[in-house]
Order: structure tokens, then C-alpha cells, then sequence
């Protein structure tokens, strides 16, 4: 990939700039301030946001004229998932990482599954809203039926330190769902979407290195989602690896009905979701969902997703690329899945 900084300059062309020794002074305290600003607005957008609402009590409905299963066809638009038959619950299955992996698209396909009823927002209960209490957690999920999986997803959950232990308090019997990708490309998908909400950022290679290209930058957000072996460690702490189900992002593009497929095997349900409901979408460059029966239209997802990537020196990557190269290899390791990043 060829290079491109986003601000542009460094320490070296504020030489020269001015004449006066107060020209000279004024210079470097306006590019301080003006870089805290912008680190201040790419923080505010980093942070996540607030918790959302609890559901309302749902008001009594009267029996359905019908036998539930008729109308759990696969993309029948009134399935009982807020209200109707059924009853909120703890949910079995988590989807919890990683932030850009492709856990939007995972979640869309499994939704797709007549006995997967999945939380469509993202409660963060059990890193940022975990004082609002567990009955506040269930109240936010759907109404399932026996034999029904209710799922959420919440992709910080993976590098949340207390996460592990409040989701074994609250189900040591919890299936974890981890959708990976190339850290590389996770880190520079990651910083495009900030820099769509905070132009001006400073350059990708700014915030990935100190000092120009000096040592990797681990306190930065988007480089340290990316060492997933050592957020691994911290959940086997509470679960055994049989726990865990790791989906490949790249593979979820080349191949949805296939990594799909797996997740069905994992949660115990019929493969239903497969090829006949994707489609490649070359423009996005993602797979889409083909249109359900009585629906207008195909379904992609939203405009946020597959965006552009911006140019990163080359040098940049390759430097990554061997700073993660011993975490993936560990990870891979811990797994038991090559996922073929190096």
C-alpha cells in the first residue's frame, strides 16, 4: 500500500517558521493545542457510549391462534421476538469480539436462523453497565420459546478484564462466540472509523508507533485489541477452550455459509442459514443477504461497513505485521487454528 499521513508534517517543519523569537514560541504551543484537541475528540468517540434503555414490561397478549412453529418460518417478518409468546432469558450465547472483526455481519447472518433470537443493539452490560444488575440484563433481550437461543453481541467484552468473570457469575455454561481478523487490517479498519467521525485525526502511523517509528504504541486502543492472545489468556482463566467457538472475519467474506455453518454446528442448531442466502456484493466488496421471501429488497449492511481504508506507508504494515507475528503464532497455538494472517 502506498503512504499518506493524514496531518501531514512533524516536529521538523516547525523550523524556520517566523523570524521573532515569540513567531518561534507560538508555533509549537498551537500545534499542542491543537493536537490535545484532536486527541480529546478522538477519545470522545473511542469511549463508548451510554447504556441503553430497559425494555418496557411487555403487556399481556392473548394465545396465538396458532401453533408457535408455523410461525417461526425462515424470514417470516412477524417472528415473537419484544412481545407475544415466550420469555426473556439470560442469554446462552455471546458474541464477544473483537470490535471490527465482522460481528455486525455475523450477528445479521445468525438472525436469519429461526431459533436464534439475538439483541439487535449493543447492551454493554458486563463492561460498562454491569451496575444496573442482572435483571435489568434480561430485561433487554427477546422473548424466546423453548428450544430458542437468545444471543447479544458485544465486541468490547473480549478485552474487558472483568468481563470473563461476570459472564461465568452470571453462566458458567455461556457459549462464546470470538470473531477474529488480521490484526493489521482490524487496527487500520478501526482507526478509518474513527477518522470518519473525528477528520484531522493524526496520521495512522502517528498513533501506531512513538516517536515516528519508534516502538508500537500498546496503549493505543487499536493496537492492543489486536493481541488476542493475551486477551485469550484472561478468559481461560473462567472457561475451557470448549467454550469458545473463533470465526475467521476473512473467511466470514470469502465464505459466509461456510464459517456461518460452523456457528450453527457450535450453538447445537440445524443448518439452516447457507449458500442460498448470500450474495457477493462487489461494490461493497462484503456478502449481503438475499432478499427474504415477501421482502422488496437485498439486505446489506449499513453504509459504515466496508468503507474505504485509508493509505498506509507499506513500511507501516510491514512493521506491524512483525510485531503481532509472535502473538498470532500464540494464538494460534492456543486455539488450534491456523488463521493464515502471516
Amino acid at each position: 500500500m502506498a503512504g499518506s499521513s493524514v496531518l501531514g508534517g512533524g516536529a521538523g517543519d516547525l523550523q524556520g517558521v517566523g523570524t521573532g523569537q515569540g513567531t518561534a514560541l507560538r508555533a509549537p504551543r498551537a500545534l499542542l493545542a491543537l493536537t490535545a484537541l484532536l486527541l480529546s475528540a478522538y477519545c470522545l468517540f473511542a469511549l463508548p457510549g451510554r447504556c441503553p434503555p430497559a425494555a418496557r414490561a411487555p403487556a399481556p397478549v392473548p394465545a396465538p391462534a396458532e401453533p408457535p412453529q408455523a410461525s417461526r418460518r425462515l424470514g417470516a417478518p412477524g417472528l415473537p421476538v419484544a412481545s407475544g409468546p415466550g420469555r426473556r432469558r439470560f442469554p446462552q450465547a455471546l458474541i464477544v469480539g473483537v470490535k471490527k472483526g465482522g460481528t455486525r455481519a455475523l450477528l445479521e447472518f445468525l438472525r436469519l436462523h429461526p431459533d436464534v433470537r439475538a439483541l439487535g443493539s449493543e447492551p454493554h452490560f458486563f463492561d460498562r453497565c454491569y451496575d444496573r444488575g442482572l435483571a435489568w440484563y434480561r430485561g433487554l433481550m427477546p422473548r424466546t420459546l423453548d428450544g430458542q437461543i437468545t444471543m447479544e453481541k458485544t465486541p468490547s467484552y473480549f478485552v474487558t478484564q472483568e468481563a470473563p468473570r461476570r459472564i461465568h457469575d452470571m453462566s458458567p455454561d455461556t457459549k462464546l462466540i470470538v470473531v477474529v481478523r488480521n490484526p493489521v487490517t482490524r487496527a487500520i479498519s478501526d482507526y478509518a472509523q474513527t477518522l470518519s467521525k473525528t477528520p484531522g485525526l493524526p496520521s495512522f502511523r502517528a498513533l501506531a508507533f512513538r516517536h515516528g517509528l519508534g516502538p508500537v504504541d500498546t496503549a493505543w486502543s487499536a493496537v492492543r485489541i489486536g493481541l488476542y492472545a493475551q486477551h485469550l489468556d484472561n478468559w481461560l482463566r473462567y472457561f475451557p477452550l470448549s467454550h469458545f467457538l473463533f470465526v475467521s472475519g476473512e473467511r466470514l467474506v470469502s465464505d459466509p455459509a461456510g464459517e456461518v455453518g460452523r456457528v450453527q454446528d457450535f450453538l447445537g442448531l440445524k443448518r439452516v442459514v447457507t449458500d442460498k442466502h448470500f450474495y457477493f456484493n462487489a461494490t461493497k466488496g462484503f456478502p449481503c443477504l438475499k432478499k427474504a421471501q415477501g421482502s422488496g429488497r437485498p439486505r446489506c449492511l449499513g453504509k459504515s461497513k466496508g468503507r474505504p481504508h485509508p493509505r498506509v506507508p507499506e513500511a507501516v504494515v510491514q512493521r506491524l505485521q512483525a510485531f503481532y507475528r509472535p502473538f498470532n503464532r500464540k494464538f494460534y497455538q492456543m486455539t488450534g487454528q491456523d488463521f493464515g494472517w502471516d
